[in-house]
């Protein structure tokens, strides 16, 4: 089958198109026919070496972690799903395939209505802004302070806060503004002076942060603004978490993907999630859209149209 890989870490012109082997479910696991894969900033610091202590991968490395896709085969003691089910979430093999392999119990079962590209972004976004905020303990009538929001974590993160009735004040470029006004958030703009932009929009004080972008002095302007190192989670800047005495979050396969999944398909069904696709790269162009994701100024999720 064909699979985008890698070799050796380095920028994004180390991936390459590859064939490579069919995987072979084992037990309680799938393979599932790939559509579409969500990429993520995960997999481009993977890829350049930046995470080599923390995540430690076998070269050649197959990236991604989150897909949609149609179940062709189920391994030993799969119960619940079938071939031929519609599905989308985490992946135990690399996503960037025609075929990947998943737990079937971290799979749900995709709606019709829910596109291809939107479903294949969902799994990681919703799980890691889900973690984060279960982590802050958020009550009702608090404020959430949500760096990057128009991200896919950032926009997962202000609408289940929203549902929990937390008040919500996102920073974002003025071009994304609009954007989360149509979330629920208050948008302010990041850059100098940003912690007097947040009291401005928040006069009675924020209670917990989120930093989903890990620049600038995100972490510490949060933990200024709280007063509480305890109520500010990054998941994008462990050092900044670590000198300021924050929380840092990485997640990891166990983190909680069902209940987020469940909650986010909750919000769909309603008719009120929004996870908007930045853009649709073809599988061959999986180095174009690393360097997108790095870049970064993103509006929703970047996904790989694989079929």
């Amino acid at each position: 089958m064909k699979a985008v890989a890698f070799s050796s870490y380095g920028s994004a012109d180390v991936l390459r198109l590859t064939d490579v082997d069919q995987p072979v479910p084992g037990p309680g696991q799938v393979r599932i026919a790939v559509r579409c894969a969500g990429v993520n900033p995960l997999d481009h610091k993977i890829r350049s070496g930046a995470m080599a202590g923390i995540v430690s991968v076998d070269l050649p490395h197959v990236p991604g972690v989150e897909a949609s896709g149609v179940v062709e085969a189920v391994g030993e003691g799969v119960v619940g799903v079938q071939a031929g089910d519609a599905v989308l979430g985490r992946t135990a093999t690399g996503a960037y395939a025609e075929q990947a392999l998943a737990v079937a119990e971290e799979l749900m079962v995709k709606p019709l209505s829910l596109p291809w590209e939107e479903a294949a972004g969902l799994p990681l976004a919703a799980e890691t802004a889900w973690r984060a905020l279960n982590l802050l303990a958020l009550n009702e009538g608090e404020t959430l302070l949500v760096h990057g929001a128009a991200g896919g974590v950032g926009t997962l993160a202000v609408q289940f806060a929203r549902s929990r009735d937390v008040r919500v004040i996102g920073t974002a470029g003025e071009f994304n503004h609009e954007y989360l006004r149509g979330l629920g958030a208050i948008p302010v703009t990041y850059g100098e002076g940003l912690a007097e932009r947040v009291r401005e929009a928040a006069p009675g004080g924020v209670d917990a942060a989120l930093d989903a972008v890990g620049k600038g002095d995100a972490v510490g302007i949060s933990v200024e603004l709280t007063g509480d190192p305890e109520r500010v989670v990054s998941i994008a800047d462990h050092e900044g978490a670590r000198r300021t005495g924050a929380r840092f979050s990485a997640g990891g396969p166990a983190s909680g993907g069902g209940p987020a999944l469940t909650a986010a398909l909750a919000l769909h069904e309603a008719g009120i999630l929004q996870l908007p696709v930045h853009r649709v790269y073809r599988l061959h162009e999986a180095a174009e859209a690393h360097r997108a994701s790095e870049h970064g100024h993103l509006t929703g999720k970047i996904v790989l149209a694989v079929a």
